[in-house]
């Protein structure tokens, strides 16, 4: 049985809280010098692009209403199938600059969608 919309909106939620997570306190030569850190951003990058394709198949639109929710498509298929051409800025800013969004958002979607419930 196929998660329910609710489900992928709550992943991406914990995962840009776990990226924060991850990366208070730690500035960018940290970051970029730290493989494990490197490697936990990017793995909840990439379960946030799972998340966000899976969300596209199964409701159109609500995905429509996730700021560039292709890119993050794209970026997640970046960091899984051309992992040597990602840049550790790049991957630092939008930690620093897009997750924050794409958590507001989602958390807004989530409170829409359990008070329509």
């Amino acid at each position: 049985m196929p998660r329910s919309p609710l489900a992928h909106l709550n992943d991406i939620v914990v995962c840009c809280d776990a990226i924060a997570e991850t990366l208070d306190g730690v500035d960018l030569p940290a970051y970029a010098s730290t493989r494990t850190l490197r490697s936990a951003v990017e793995r909840e990058f990439t379960i946030i692009g799972e998340a966000v394709n899976s969300l596209s198949k199964i409701d159109p639109d609500l995905i429509s209403r996730i700021s560039h929710a292709r890119m993050i498509v794209g970026f997640r298929n970046q960091l899984v199938h051309d992992y040597p051409a990602i840049l550790d800025s790049a991957v630092w800013a939008i930690a620093q600059k897009d997750a924050p969004i794409l958590r507001t958002e989602c958390a807004a979607l989530i409170k829409e969608l359990t008070s329509a419930a």
